[in-house]
């Protein structure tokens, strides 16, 4: 299974998202989003780690001067199901992985090119997804 999307945002924060057509899994273009409804489960994960990056990256770059005019982000969740799971009911753990490729625009030194990517882990849903959240769920009845 794998998914991907792409976040493009310019410095004043104009933001575009690219995904799969949910209608059309087969296809391996990827188009403009419209609506959250048109993103899967997986593609919202990675919308939201794609725009906190480029939120942090544009923030840092206001604040210190660094002329960045654009982040591009691509996003890809990849597990392979078949490797993971022979034996799904005795399973608790998949071997997952998110990877992320940033695009700087601009006219940026090789040092402010490296400082961004240094930037960028200190993304909020970077920090969750590295270091994990306990997530607990709770019955509330009827």
């Amino acid at each position: 299974m794998s998914e991907k999307v792409i976040v493009r945002q310019n410095r004043d924060f104009m933001t575009e998202i690219l995904a799969p057509d949910p209608h059309r899994p087969d296809d391996p273009e990827l188009y403009p989003v419209e609506h959250i409804y048109h993103l899967t489960p997986y593609g919202m994960l990675l919308v939201s780690l794609g725009t906190c990056t480029a939120i942090v990256l544009h923030t840092y770059a206001q604040h210190h001067g660094v002329a960045l005019e654009e982040v591009e982000l691509r996003l890809s969740y990849e597990r392979v199901f078949a490797d993971d799971c022979r034996d799904c009911e005795a399973i608790d753990e998949y071997r997952e992985q998110i990877v992320e490729e940033i695009v700087l625009r601009g006219e940026l030194s090789p040092q402010e090119r490296q400082k961004l990517l240094l930037i960028a882990r200190h993304c909020p849903i970077h920090k969750m997804l590295h270091q994990g959240i306990e997530v607990v769920i709770s019955h509330l009845g009827d």
